[in-house]
């Protein structure tokens, strides 16, 4: 097991962490959703809601370690056929932005729940809250944190057709580095010409 970066896929930690980060954001959006389906003061709403926030929170915990990981993994596998600059630039921003989300929205959840003067609880352990009661305050930081958790829907959709358009459009090995498994079928793949855009 290769934990580091090669020149030609991530290693199994920055793998791992990847894909560990996709199925929390899945369990985030799915808990809050499904919460909808009960009544307001019911169990099961509360239950679901005090999971969307500690896999929320895990989310936030583990950035630091995906981070730290991709530090010491070294550096990232080169895309073969080199994508252009400008396509490179947007490629950075999208991961940016992804990693200010990842950060930021459990951050406001934490924020919006002290501010409604909930118990922040995360896996048995209550948290301290950030700030004081403020019902005003709360209502305020609750429409941020469901606008841009709309957004998220959006931004981490782009980032998956991302990976698909480099994999069956520009036929390169971006998706391949993250995907061991599919190392064989970009192989058997290479020979065929890469088809042009635009």
């Amino acid at each position: 097991m290769n934990w580091k970066n090669t020149s030609s896929r991530y290693g199994t930690l920055p793998i791992a962490m990847h894909w560990l980060m996709l199925v929390l954001l899945i369990g985030v959006y799915a808990t809050i959703n499904l919460h909808e389906l009960f009544p307001k003061g019911s169990e099961l709403r509360a239950v679901f809601k005090t999971w969307h926030f500690m896999l929320g929170l895990s989310v936030f915990v583990l950035v630091g370690a995906r981070l730290a990981i991709g530090f010491l993994s070294g550096p990232a596998p080169r895309i073969e056929p080199e994508d252009p600059a400008g396509q490179r630039r947007l490629a950075a921003i999208v991961h940016v932005a992804l990693y200010v989300f990842m950060i930021g929205m459990p951050l406001l959840g934490w924020f919006a729940m002290s501010a409604k003067g909930d118990p922040v609880m995360f896996f048995g352990a209550q948290l301290p809250a950030l700030i004081g009661p403020d019902k005003g305050l709360y209502d305020s930081l609750k429409e941020i944190h469901e606008a841009i958790g709309t957004f998220g829907y959006y931004l981490i959709g782009l980032h998956a057709a991302a990976a698909l358009f480099h994999h069956y459009v520009l036929r390169d090995n971006a998706l391949v580095h993250m995907l061991p498994s599919l190392r064989r079928i970009h192989a058997s793949r290479s020979s065929v010409p890469r088809r042009s855009v635009g």
